[in-house]
């Protein structure tokens, strides 16, 4: 039922992925048992809290909100995350609407998304499982969380890298709605030039003159070809659009984070599963050296288009950078560089994540050397250059600091370069 950030399947998509095996583990092999293993996640905790009685939401009766506020508030999930998109593009778009868009709020591990007049709709990374989907009606009473399996027909795909995930689209859009994807479609992550995304979404901040797809409306539901790319972006909503949402802001920053997110939520869910399975199967960790490889790659930013100056003006990057964890000279791996590239220091902040440190050990392992054989420079190659050596060492530095679990040999001191 949930299909937020996403179109029909049989739709021809452009992708712009990690390049780890896209082909579908199945849900049911015994070492994954998608639908049968308990579930690590937030969500999960609170269904059932909600059931035992020991937690309860707080309806709010304005116009289209419910229990949205409530929800967002228990699930740690800030207000200043929110985005909008206005492309038909889930089970209710019957819903959506350029003047009635679908929010979407999220954090590390998840995203709520909420259309007027229709579910509230929950996506969340388990720690072991991968995404796994939720619905909460609005109507008051007694508040139930429902998970959700018909989500898999999007959320299970190629596109989520074969695995229970998560993806976001750019789609050219119309301005009743409808998508026009023959003029473009794009699966995004932050290898994706900024002129491919958006489109189909809101976007709030300063983009300088940047071109890109969002706030754009097609008039010609028949158009063979795009108009000219809008420049910039405002730094609020419409008013009037704005009285109907929990905030006046659809954040380029927010846009930008979410998009290197959620392909790395899939990242991590695949070099698990493919781990879990080939130890059931009689596997061996040389098998899977390339998923390492190109796993360690997306995590490091590997392929990542160059962004011009770019600021966000909902207070979401104040509120990301300040989640830390931080070293004792201040430095973090959430620090926000957003002009050239998204992170100061280029290594995803989902090594943090609980999903992260599920993995199988032999995974792990690997992952961490691969890791370090880059980062000290003991590895050499063409990709890698644009990691200046004093990145590499202070991504080092704050690992040692701020990542327990790390191994030892991230503590010897690297060779001045």
């Amino acid at each position: 039922m949930f299909r937020w950030l996403t179109i029909a399947a049989v739709l021809a998509a452009a992708s712009a992925h990690a390049q780890l095996d896209g082909s579908v583990i199945s849900l049911e092999h015994p070492a994954i048992g998608y639908r049968l293993q308990p579930l690590r996640n937030p969500v999960a905790d609170l269904q059932e809290r909600l059931a035992l009685g020991k937690t309860q939401l707080a309806f709010d009766d304005r116009p289209g909100i419910g229990y949205l506020p409530a929800l967002l508030r228990e699930l740690r999930v800030p207000l200043e995350s929110q985005l909008l998109v206005y492309s038909k593009t889930s089970l209710q778009q019957r819903l959506i609407a350029p003047d009635r868009p679908r929010a979407i709020f999220f954090n590390d591990e998840l995203a709520v998304g909420s259309v007027q007049g229709g579910l509230i709709e929950i996506a969340v990374q388990d720690a072991k499982q991968g995404g796994v989907f939720y619905t909460l009606d609005r109507v008051a009473g007694q508040p139930r969380l429902q998970r959700e399996g018909s989500c898999l027909g999007c959320h299970y795909a190629h596109a989520t890298l074969g695995v229970p995930g998560f993806f976001a689209r750019s789609i050219p859009t119309a301005a009743d709605g409808q998508i026009l994807p023959w003029l473009g479609n794009l699966t995004v992550d932050h290898s994706a030039p900024l002129a491919e995304r958006w489109g189909g979404w809101y976007v709030t901040g300063d983009v300088g003159s940047q071109a890109h797809y969002g706030n754009a409306l097609v008039e010609d539901n028949r158009a063979r070809s795009l108009p000219a790319l809008p420049l910039g972006v405002p730094e609020q909503l419409p008013a009037p659009l704005a009285a109907s949402y929990l905030t006046p802001y659809s954040d380029a920053v927010a846009h930008l984070v979410l998009e290197h997110q959620l392909e790395a939520m899939n990242v991590l869910t695949r070099v698990g599963w493919e781990y879990r399975v080939a130890s059931a199967d009689g596997g061996t960790a040389t098998d899977l050296a390339r998923s390492i490889e190109d796993a360690v790659d997306y995590l490091l930013f590997v392929g990542e288009a160059t962004i011009e100056r770019i600021a966000g003006t909902s207070g979401f990057a104040e509120r990301f950078a300040a989640l830390g964890p931080s070293d004792d000279r201040g430095r973090s791996l959430r620090q926000l560089q957003l002009d050239g590239r998204l992170m100061r220091y280029p290594l995803s902040y989902v090594i943090y994540s609980p999903a992260f440190d599920a993995l199988p050990s032999e995974a792990l392992d690997a992952i961490y050397r691969r890791l370090w054989d880059v980062l000290s420079g003991n590895l050499e190659d063409a990709r890698y250059v644009k990691l200046a050596p004093a990145d590499r060492d202070a991504i080092v530095e704050i690992l040692v600091a701020t990542k327990p679990g790390l191994p030892d040999y991230f503590r010897r001191e690297i060779p001045l370069r």
